[in-house]
């Protein structure tokens, strides 16, 4: 149901969920006003499924939080320093916070807040689309509170802000990135949206801003665009603004073709992006189909679970598995164009880039770096004759992470000629098939030498030496190359003859 009030329309069909009643009953018992604002006024109106609700309350966000925490028994966390509050209702999170205005120092990226309006907080919001409020009175409850022309943005795929872009992006450079993420996110094929060419051209002027934000908040902009289903518009975006040199200088070094005696290799850059659609499109999909597992670690167990959302750290992978061209690329009078050894520089790269930006060096970090060092593996099976020691060995160094390799090889073929686009499909999907079989036969995925160091030194009574690793390399050498069972008993018996061609004796 809509009617109008002074030009505004009303959207109580949005606020069906009980919080919002709870909300507008404690406001009224407190004689303040308070709104639901920004994503989940802009998700409903685009009939987007939306979890975080947040409330701007003209007063004490803080102190409005903890009485409707009491109402609804429910345990309300305080950040003293950003003046906001949060509460969990029936599995969505709830933020609040005070209405307010805010002034920048140049210097800082810390704003000077004071309390005030609506209408101010909704001025200071980044986006047009972002400041959309509803009323939560009980005299006009889901009145539309639109100042900027939001919803008229929202219909015209318009990406603008409500004050000046240069005071906007230079108070707070992380919104240049923001306008990435939402052109990026709200994209779709039936409607795009667009940077205003006034904000775009704001964007250019201001991108070494950039410069001042915290590596974390940079990054966590990224892996929001990374997730979504068209993750190269954004770095597209990013290039065309001048905003790549401040964030993955990497990635530019990837433009470009260079031309030796009439003859170029590829536009890598291009390539990449394109390979990251292919990859969020793939990931998707298997997702849908229930294919994807995720693995961790659980004590000393390894603890599986379906995948359900996309894994940013695969994304990431896509982005990056390129990465060693540049530095490998030679030309060569024979065969032309080469970039041999480029998965072993892009490993290398990997935990370098991740330490300056501040990602994690734990195992996803790993998980990264193997997909980058790993994804001409499959590439190498597909173009010769498949042989079980080869598969073995590629299960053996990918363990669970295979089918996230298969994939990100799969989205590594762009070629324009559909034909051998297909092909080189069907012949991965035989190799997936020769992977399932040899695994099924001899449980290789994560193996584990039957034979341990320790065992070595207690049976030949030697110190940790380099005889320990020659020994443990050829057991695994031998399994691998079939020429030994995958089994204590087998593995047992063929380090007794090696230890004693190297004049090695059991002590016991």
């Amino acid at each position: 149901m809509r009617r109008c009030l002074e030009n505004k329309v009303f959207y109580p069909e949005f606020l069906k969920n009980p919080i919002f009643r709870i909300v507008s009953d404690v406001a009224g018992e407190l004689g303040v006003r308070a709104f639901v604002i920004g994503g989940y006024v802009r998700d409903c109106l685009l009939s987007r499924l939306s979890k975080d609700i947040d409330i701007v309350v003209e007063g004490s966000g803080t102190a409005f939080a903890r009485a409707v925490g009491s109402r609804v028994h429910s345990r309300v966390s305080v950040f003293e320093n950003y003046g906001t509050a949060m509460l969990r209702y029936h599995g969505v999170e709830v933020e609040f916070v005070g209405a307010r205005k805010e002034s920048y120092n140049r210097g800082s990226r810390n704003p000077v807040v004071e309390n005030g309006t609506l209408q101010d907080d909704q001025l200071r919001r980044d986006f047009t689309i972002n400041a959309l409020a509803l009323s939560l009175d009980k005299d006009d409850f889901g009145r539309l509170v639109d100042p900027f022309g939001g919803v008229s943005d929202l219909d015209k795929g318009i990406i603008r802000t409500p004050a000046d872009p240069d005071k906007t992006f230079d108070d707070d450079p992380l919104r240049m990135l923001r306008a990435v993420r939402f052109a990026t996110k709200l994209s779709s094929w039936e409607k795009y949206f667009n940077i205003t060419p006034e904000c775009f051209a704001s964007i250019k002027r201001n991108a070494p801003r950039l410069e001042i934000l915290t590596k974390e908040r940079i990054v966590e902009e990224l892996n929001k665009i990374l997730v979504c289903d068209h993750p190269s518009m954004g770095f597209d975006l990013m290039d065309k603004a001048g905003m790549l040199p401040y964030i993955l200088p990497e990635l530019l070094k990837l433009k470009g073709v260079q031309m030796v005696e009439g003859r170029a290799h590829k536009e890598n850059f291009a390539h990449t992006l394109q390979v990251v659609d292919n990859l969020a499109e793939a990931e998707v999909a298997a997702i849908a189909r229930g294919e994807l597992k995720d693995y961790e670690m659980d004590g000393n167990e390894v603890k599986e679970t379906v995948r359900t959302s996309p894994n940013v750290w695969l994304r990431w992978a896509g982005l990056l598995h390129d990465i060693g061209k540049p530095v490998s690329k030679r030309f060569d009078p024979v065969v032309g164009w080469t970039f041999y050894g480029h998965d072993v520089v892009g490993g290398k790269m990997v935990p370098k880039i991740f330490q300056r930006l501040k990602l994690p060096l734990n195992e996803k970090m790993k998980y990264v770096q193997k997909l980058v060092s790993l994804h001409l593996r499959p590439q190498s099976l597909v173009t010769e004759e498949v042989t079980d020691s080869a598969v073995r060995r590629l299960l053996f160094d990918a363990g669970n992470d295979i089918e996230d390799l298969m994939l990100l090889c799969k989205a590594d073929i762009t070629s324009k000629n559909e034909q051998k686009v297909e092909v080189l499909k069907s012949n991965f999907d035989l190799v997936m098939g020769k992977i399932k079989e040899v695994e099924e036969k001899d449980a290789i995925r994560n193996w584990k030498n039957p034979i341990n160091g320790d065992y070595i030194m207690e049976l030949y009574g030697i110190p940790p030496s380099h005889i320990l690793g020659e020994l443990k390399e050829a057991i695994k050498e031998a399994i691998m190359n079939s020429e030994c069972e995958n089994n204590f008993e087998a593995a047992d018996a063929l380090l007794r003859s090696l230890a004693a061609e190297r004049g090695l004796h059991p002590v016991k």
